[in-house]
């Protein structure tokens, strides 16, 4: 019998619509409840203003770390049943308000880059809403081609995030 091994994985989390908090943290619940996962590690919530030029909520966001037995495209598609299950519409503009996000940012040393799925997620170091959260729960994460967590959050500026708790 040949063990499974278990790979870790972050998620950023972000909601703008139907009490953000509350929707992160029945995201935190939700992925809780992952199969053949384990949810090991939450940050704190972050508001930050959203990204684009659509007028909307400001955003609340967050990380997480699990622990898992899915490969990269199972957890991808657990993800999004998991935004469905938790009432996020298909979007209407990139960009756009949503009650639910959940982003895999990065699994195990893995890379991959196919239409549909790119890890670790391209978007990580511009983006100080992912990296402040996630410097919070993984700071000696080394992000393949891109570098350690710390690092990467201290280039970026803490300019419109404010901690929530």
């Amino acid at each position: 019998m040949n063990p499974v091994l278990w790979a870790p994985a972050y998620i950023a989390l972000g909601s703008n619509l139907d009490d953000p908090q509350l929707q992160i943290e029945r995201g935190f619940a939700a992925l809780a409840t992952l199969p053949d996962s384990r949810l090991v590690a939450r940050s704190r919530l972050y508001a930050s203003k959203p990204l684009g030029s659509v007028v909307q909520p400001d955003f609340v966001n967050a990380a997480a770390g699990l622990i898992t037995q899915l490969s990269a495209r199972d957890l991808l598609r657990s993800l999004k049943r998991l935004e469905t299950q938790l009432g996020r519409a298909a979007p209407i503009e990139r960009w756009g308000p949503r009650r639910i996000d959940f982003d895999l940012l990065a699994y195990a040393d893995v890379r991959i880059d196919e239409t549909d799925l790119t890890i670790p997620h391209p978007g990580i170091p511009e983006r100080n809403f992912v990296l402040y959260p996630l410097a919070e729960i993984a700071p000696d994460l080394l992000i393949p081609g891109m570098g350690v967590v710390r690092a990467l959050a201290t280039r970026a500026s803490a300019e419109g995030l404010q901690v929530l708790h």
